[in-house]
């Protein structure tokens, strides 16, 4: 058995040494390497190239390093009958929480306008209100929405949920579907987007999405939103347009339509918003290493792979 590396961004040669360790007498292989492609079962794929599959035709699993798999799965060569299993661990679940319960309490806590002070050198003493009077509403309830969730409410803020499905998750008003789109906006403060990208979801935060959001909220600042899923959710323009004139106080923004975000990009100047370069929830190299090992030892025994991505509906 061969696995093979195709890795964007990250350090191949080093998952490749750990992958080699903990996979004794399988054949560990990255891009660069010299390799039979016969011979490869396996491939660990992040941001994969067009020709990435190219000449695998023994493959018996597509292996996700991200839990985003909207690029993999247009991949123009990417075998239609080998089955995809994305990342998703307690550390990478943690780690998504973590950005999200950040960026929350911070616009809870008017940081932009205490940031714009301190450009100032103004002295002006504002007090934030409580959590619990904030609505944060979360587009996604999957595995990170409800996580994302589980950590809120230890603050005690007003929860609600947005979702393709019908959920009940405690103590969160959840609404389904297009149809209860605009209700679930209409109550919300902090719009935290979560969702897998789909051709349903592409460009779903735009400015008539921010214009049904709650009036008012926030000591009469207006609402937010974060987005730690995938560029495609948004349209920069009308976020750009939104922050401008008012629709939206702020912004907290961990992807992009491009990246890296060039640098004529009107977001970087703006003192409203938020920029992290696609690194909210980062994958370990130790638990992907121990994670995807042991999806290929139960595989190799006849184990169902964890995690599959539904075709059909496209996460």
């Amino acid at each position: 058995m061969t696995l093979l590396l195709h890795l964007a961004d990250f350090n191949e040669r080093r998952w490749a040494d750990g992958f080699a360790a903990a996979l004794p007498g399988r054949k560990v292989v990255t891009r660069a390497d010299s390799y039979d492609p016969d011979e490869v079962e396996y491939i660990f794929i992040w941001k994969p190239k067009p020709d990435a599959f190219e000449g695998l035709h023994k493959l018996k699993a597509i292996l996700s390093l991200g839990a985003g798999v909207d690029a993999l799965l247009r991949n123009p060569s990417r075998p239609r009958d080998v089955p995809i299993a994305r990342f998703m661990d307690e550390d990478l679940t943690q780690r998504m929480s973590d950005y999200v319960v950040s960026q929350v309490t911070m616009h809870q806590r008017l940081m932009t306008r205490f940031k714009r002070d301190q450009a100032a050198k103004q002295w002006r003493q504002l007090y934030p209100a409580p959590a619990w009077d904030a609505t944060v509403g979360i587009m996604g309830l999957g595995a990170l929405g409800l996580d994302a969730v589980r950590h809120l409410k230890v603050f005690g803020y007003k929860l609600r949920g947005w979702s393709r499905t019908a959920k009940e998750v405690n103590g969160v008003d959840v609404f389904t579907g297009p149809e209860q789109l605009e209700a679930f906006l209409s109550g919300t403060d902090i719009l935290v987007n979560l969702l897998p990208l789909t051709a349903e979801t592409q460009g779903i935060l735009n400015y008539e999405t921010f214009s049904k959001l709650k009036r008012g909220g926030i000591d009469n600042e207006g609402p937010v939103v974060i987005n730690a899923a995938r560029g495609g959710h948004q349209r920069e323009a009308d976020i750009v347009r939104a922050l401008n004139d008012g629709t939206l106080k702020a912004a907290s923004l961990d992807v992009f339509e491009v990246e890296p975000l060039p640098q004529d990009s009107p977001l970087w100047e703006m003192d409203n918003v938020y920029i992290t370069p696609h690194i909210a929830a980062a994958s370990s190299e130790r638990t992907g290493v121990a994670y995807f090992s042991k999806v290929i030892k139960d595989h190799e025994a006849g184990l169902p792979l964890p995690n599959m991505i539904d075709f059909g509906r496209g996460y």
